[in-house]
């Protein structure tokens, strides 16, 4: 083997901040040694977002994966060194609540921490003042105190890694500007700059909030908004004096004030504060200064006084030494942010050998560089990263205006208190199903997904909630968000009588061509060789066996498939295993869906149509191509709710014809439209799995309880080759009937088994049919009738462990 081959491929990681020199360690620590990391700035602190940043990590977050990504930065971090010091400090973080929503809050945040295994505490307003005895402790309810978490050094751990990553073969080169992305067939070749050419296999864009830039050379989309962030430090504080070390800085935990969004943190006897109150202050990454020119650094803007002046007050009230203080230093400090929040990570599929790790924080710096060195070397990442994966966004949310408008929301609420359900408020409507009118006419309350507006229900059937005379248990302040007693109503119609469903924003493919079975046969799981109006759930699988998405796949004709998929990843991934005999496209956008759902859904279709769609002419798992009155459909017999039913796909210029032709002959069978809470409610009723809640590429079929959807006997697949080797799983998706009638919870909430939190909630909703709220958790395996505890706003709620199917186990209502 040569020398060149066993270092591996050749690697250039343009920016040579926290992200570059973690992803150079982790790299050359897996032996892809040839590997050269340019930067435009003089190391080891060459002017991005690292060299200014304040290096907060606090690890508890809605998302489980940016908890995985900080947890590792801590650890990693905690064991490197420069010049004796450690290149993190573990002071502990400290959120303070001083309102009601934040202290309920902090409790929502310290289930978090429980279900990622993160350690956390609530303390009450005399522990705080303990920990940060600056506080005026009157203004406080309480606080969520995280002893693990702590302070970065940036700028050294960047130092550490550069000098290992070195040991083991790896230039790193400052002052070098890039100027151009080679490529030749669709391939990266190499990264021009102005003092050169350096030849690549792969290139990884670390830019920053220079990502947009370095993007534009490669062709390849970085939907990113770089925005300014205040920063200062006051002058020096008596009460801090003599108490910290220089050379660490801070002993006191990080303290965050997010009902004003505040944070601060020591500098020996200073404290150092930074807002997010301010207006979004928005930074062209096309007009960056480059180091030289830049008055202190590039990413260093002039203090804006005026912008932190209401801030000020608010630290002074918060922490009286201050106001005998003064602001020594400021500057605005520019860094990233994205539509909705998350990094944007991952290789192009236009410009292969192309990689993105963007919009990276410090705090989640080193996970994500292990996560993208897995992905470059191995294969796939260890964690799901679908939350981060550059493909996820939708093309109606690429453009610049739309990058901006979220960008600058997500700045506005970085420290907001946000319901899971919470939809951003613009741009709205964005995109819409034929039906929109209607739905409005019905007064649909409407939320957002993927550009969509979703109705969760219509205010038009909420006399039914009391004309029908069944009681719908309260809920709390929380839980009563962006919900309504009306999806009771919907979700009893479904299954009483019938009702229809928008199901336009789910993603429909059109695979194509001669080798369109044996493609689909290879990536899928299931067995798919069955005759045209057959259709099948199957799963996508990566090479090791984890869950990508779920798909239900209806062949049509010989050469001709219409697949329902999960988000824009699953055509991404297609497209790049796709052999020239097959053509794919994304067919979502020009056509539409209604679902037709309940008991008497038969007697509301077949008048419409003359072919036959009694059971034994249509059976469940059947497609048909047909017409509903004037209108064109493809037909499946398939049904999300438990119900017998079909879904009818029509062109969208049709959709509102289809949606009247249904919705005039359902009135004589008490139609109803419905939205996606009752969905939700009747989906868990019937124990169906949502892709990106309930499984990930970080669970196999059989410990999701979806191996039914394997064939290991239809020959090799994708995946295939690890599934042969497992052992019983050591986890299963469990379902759970909360024990009281009235008891509701949401979803991400720590589940306790004897006491210890065993695992954690992945979707839960009221089964209305049930009486109870079913929720879905990630558990160790559990007989049924095994009593846990879900923790809710620091309340342990009773459940039991329950069989599933949980509604209509005999399959009888929907196979009729």
């Amino acid at each position: 083997m040569s020398t060149a081959r066993s270092r591996g491929p050749r690697v250039v990681v343009i920016g040579a901040g926290i992200v570059g020199c973690s992803l150079a360690d982790e790299l050359t620590a897996r032996g892809w040694t040839d590997v050269t990391v340019l930067d435009q700035g003089p190391l080891p602190a060459p002017g991005g977002s690292t060299s200014h940043a304040p290096g907060l990590v606090f690890r508890t977050s809605p998302s489980k994966t940016l908890t995985a990504f900080a947890t590792y930065t801590v650890e990693k971090f905690s064991a490197l060194e420069v010049d004796g010091l450690p290149c993190f400090n573990p002071v502990g973080g400290l959120e303070l609540a001083t309102t009601p929503e934040r202290w309920a809050d902090l409790h929502r945040k310290a289930g978090w921490a429980a279900s990622w295994g993160v350690r956390a505490e609530l303390v009450g307003a005399a522990r705080c003042k303990e920990l940060w005895p600056l506080v005026d402790e009157a203004q406080v309810y309480g606080g969520l105190y995280t002893p693990d978490d702590g302070l970065a050094r940036a700028v050294p751990a960047c130092r550490a890694q550069l000098e290992r990553a070195r040991a083991r073969g790896a230039r790193f080169l400052d002052r070098h500007t890039v100027t151009g992305i080679e490529r030749d067939g669709g391939r990266v070749t190499g990264v021009s700059t102005d003092r050169g050419t350096f030849p690549a296999d792969h290139v990884v864009s670390a830019a920053g909030f220079w990502g947009p830039v370095i993007g534009r050379m490669a062709g390849v989309d970085v939907p990113l908004l770089p925005l300014a962030h205040q920063y200062v430090r006051t002058t020096p504080l008596p009460e801090l004096a003599g108490l910290n070390d220089p050379r660490t800085e801070a002993s006191r935990p990080i303290l965050r004030h997010q009902d004003r969004d505040l944070y601060f943190r020591e500098h020996t006897d200073r404290l150092g504060i930074g807002s997010y109150a301010h207006r979004p202050l928005p930074v062209d990454p096309f007009a960056v200064p480059a180091y030289d020119d830049a008055e202190d650094m590039p990413s260093s803007y002039p203090f804006t006084e005026e912008d932190f002046a209401p801030s000020w007050e608010d630290c002074r009230r918060l922490l009286p030494a201050l106001k005998g203080a003064e602001i020594a230093e400021g500057f605005n400090g520019v860094f990233s942010f994205t539509p909705d929040g998350m990094p944007v990570l991952g290789e192009s599929r236009e410009l292969r050998g192309f990689w993105l790790a963007e919009a990276v924080w410090v705090t989640h710096s080193a996970g994500v560089a292990r996560a993208v060195a897995e992905w470059m070397v191995d294969g796939r990442p260890s964690l799901d990263l679908h939350e981060c994966e550059l493909t996820r966004f939708e093309d109606a949310q690429r453009s610049p205006a739309y990058v901006a408008e979220r960008g600058a929301q997500q700045f506005v609420e970085v420290y907001d208190v946000i319901h899971p359900l919470q939809p951003p408020d613009r741009p709205r409507p964005l995109r819409v199903s034929p039906f929109h009118v209607r739905q409005r006419e019905l007064g649909a309350v409407f939320l957002e997904g993927g550009g969509w507006e979703r109705p969760h229900w219509y205010e038009a059937n909420s006399p039914s909630v009391s004309a029908e005379g069944f009681e719908v248990p309260g809920r709390d302040a929380w839980a009563a968000r962006h919900w309504s007693p009306v999806a009771a109503a919907e979700a009893r119609a479904t299954r009483e009588r019938v009702a229809l469903y928008d199901m336009t924003p789910l993603r429909r493919l059109e695979v194509t061509g001669s080798g369109a079975l044996a493609f689909l046969q290879h990536m899928t799981s299931n067995n798919l060789a069955k005759r045209p109006g057959s259709v099948t759930y199957t799963l996508l699988l990566d090479e090791a066996g984890g869950i990508r998405s779920d798909l239900t796949v209806a062949r049509l004709a010989p050469d001709r498939f219409q697949v329902g998929a999960n988000s824009p990843a699953d055509l991404d991934w297609l497209l790049r295993h796709a052999p020239a005999d097959v053509h794919l496209r994304d067919i979502t956008s020009g056509t539409c869906c209604v679902g037709v759902w309940g008991p008497l859904a038969r007697e509301l279709v077949q008048p419409l149509t003359r072919d036959d769609f009694s059971h034994e002419a249509f059976g469940y798992f059947k497609a048909k191509e047909t017409y509903i009155g004037h209108v064109p459909v493809t037909a499946l017999r398939l049904s999300y709710v438990g119900e017998l039913g079909w879904e009818l796909y029509t062109s969208a210029d049709l959709g509102l014809r289809l949606w009247d032709t249904l919705w005039e002959a359902g009135r004589a069978h008490g139609v109803l439209a419905a939205g996606r809470s009752a969905f939700d409610s009747l989906r868990l009723e019937k124990g169906y799995r949502a892709w990106g809640q309930d499984m990930t590429t970080e669970h196999n079929p059989y410990e999701a309880g979806v191996g039914f959807a394997v064939r290991m006997n239809k020959g090799d697949f994708v995946g295939r080759s690890a599934l042969e080797g497992l052992g019983p799983p050591a986890r299963k998706l469990t379902a759970l009937l909360l024990d009281d009638p009235k008891a509701v919870v949401l979803g991400k909430e720590p589940v306790y088994v004897e006491g210890a939190p065993a695992g954690y909630v992945t979707s839960a909703s009221y089964g209305y049919t049930l009486g109870r709220c079913v929720a879905y958790a990630w558990l160790p395996p559990l007989e049924p009738g095994t009593g846990v505890h879900v923790e809710y706003f620091g309340e342990k709620v009773p459940a039991t462990v329950a069989e599933e199917p949980l509604f209509d186990p005999e399959m009888t209502r929907i196979r009729r």
